[in-house]
């Protein structure tokens, strides 16, 4: 149950301002609020959490105690770096009205963000994957449903700064399970 709230809760904080987060908001702006898009997006996090959590599974069962600690903290520490460097709210120059396209791209995005870097760690550390995975794709899926809700409005908030708090709060808990 705990890698559950730790998955959602994570999921949610890491994914404020993101880039999964800026592409939902930033299609919705410019085409309205489609339905389908937002099935789409809600989806994509669903897939992504759980190919995060089945990775953190695979790769616990090859290394011992100490190591999959170090593991947990690199991933932190990348987890960090992608929240300290990414600047997610472009707009994109020719937005799509694929809606494959858009999955594609939005899946990719996803993959390789710090929430799922969040999700591949808990998973690694935890006894029951399976509720990272559900944790994780749900509050994913909350993280694009209101980048689709507020859509106009994410602009007008200090993400970057919010970002840079949280990269550096991640590289302190990284840094804190890797020396202390």
């Amino acid at each position: 149950m705990s890698g559950f709230l730790f998955a959602f809760i994570a999921s949610i904080v890491v994914g404020i301002g993101a880039r999964d987060q800026a592409l939902v908001a930033s299609l919705s702006e410019g085409q309205g609020a489609r339905p389908a898009v937002l099935v789409l997006a809600m989806l994509s996090a669903c897939a992504s959490a759980a190919a995060a959590s089945w990775a953190g599974v695979q790769v616990t069962p090859m290394l011992v105690p100490a190591a999959r600690t170090m593991l947990v903290a690199m991933i932190l520490a990348l987890a960090a770096l992608e929240l300290l460097v990414m600047r997610p709210l472009r707009t994109p120059a020719e937005p799509t009205e694929s809606l494959f396209a858009f999955g594609v791209v939005l899946l990719a995005q996803q993959l390789t963000d710090a929430a799922r870097f969040v999700i591949f760690a808990l998973a690694a550390a935890s006894l029951f994957p399976a509720g990272t995975a559900l944790g994780g794709a749900i509050g994913g899926s909350v993280t694009v449903l209101a980048g689709w809700m507020l859509a106009g409005q994410l602009r007008q908030w200090p993400l970057a700064l919010v970002r840079r708090v949280l990269g550096l709060v991640l590289l302190a808990l990284a840094a804190w399970l890797a020396f202390g």
